[in-house]
């Protein structure tokens, strides 16, 4: 089975490499090709078994200013990668997120609950997610996740890790709730359903649990060695952003009871996992 994984130089993207490296994989990235334009797409796929896109906006903010440059990569570039997926035959892994919907849940939303996105981030990511549903009907697996964290790159833990050596103190919101996502568990989990050739359709990949970003650090600073009680709770107001952040973003998991397969863990088992294998000792 021979897979692509576009966006490969990302978080995702580069522990997608790691968790393939004893396959036939190539990865391809911005460098190599123009999402937005089909022609380049076909231009890199051709023969291939699995396709992953991992390529896209994820500027939240810039978003809001620039709905029409993340529309042409969320939505127009979802659509291509699914039709050439349809000429050559091939299952396509969507990634998509949780700010499809609108937050304002207090259970956990399901694989089939309505989508109301309240930032064009997430207006652009729901407008891919119909078009690979549009285009690659029987051969489509959408993946939504959230709060993602890796080794590669940018991201939460790396930011309070860097601030608990220079901070003698930090606030952090505590009603945003959600589920952080090691990417290596999300490798595994994508791994897994393409080899369980599971049916088509939506799922969500997130750990299992939740937290909120104030309990997150908290647990954090622990793994660290630190005094929890240095991280101080806040709200949403403290931190004005230009797009909306879901307050509630736990994802259910219910479709993967019904396909054979676990959820991705319990996120602190995950992060205790993450410190252990030194997945941040590069910050």
């Amino acid at each position: 089975m021979k897979w692509a994984v576009l966006g490969h130089a990302g978080m995702l993207g580069q522990d997608l490499m790691l968790g393939l490296s004893d396959r036939d994989v190539l990865g391809f990235d911005r460098a190599e090709f123009d999402i937005t334009n089909i022609e380049s797409v076909r231009s890199i796929l051709s023969d291939f078994d699995v396709v992953v896109n991992c390529a896209a906006w994820t500027a939240v903010d810039d978003a809001e200013v620039n709905e029409a440059a993340a529309l042409a990569i969320n939505g127009t570039g979802p659509a291509n990668v699914a039709q050439v997926c349809s000429e050559i035959g091939a299952k396509l892994v969507h990634i998509s997120t949780d700010y499809v919907f609108s937050g304002d849940a207090d259970v956990p939303y399901a694989e089939n609950e309505i989508t109301q996105p309240k930032s064009a981030y997430g207006r652009t990511k729901l407008a891919g997610e119909n078009a690979v549903r549009e285009f690659l009907p029987k051969e489509h697996y959408i993946v939504r996740t959230a709060w993602l964290y890796g080794q590669y790159g940018p991201n939460f833990i790396k930011t309070m890790i860097d601030l608990e050596k220079t901070k003698d103190a930090i606030s952090v919101v505590a009603d945003q709730i959600g589920q952080p996502t090691w990417t290596k568990d999300l490798v595994t989990q994508i791994i897994a359903m393409i080899d369980a050739q599971i049916p088509s359709g939506t799922y969500h990949a997130t750990s299992s649990g939740q937290t909120s970003w104030f309990g997150l650090t908290q647990r954090i600073f622990e793994l660290l060695g630190a005094d929890p009680n240095r991280v101080l709770p806040t709200d949403s107001a403290a931190f004005p952003r230009p797009a909306p952040r879901p307050a509630y973003s736990v994802l259910g998991h219910e479709k993967w009871a019904q396909v054979g397969l676990n959820p991705i863990r319990d996120w602190n088992d995950a992060l205790t996992a993450a410190f252990a294998e030194g997945a941040f000792r590069a910050s």
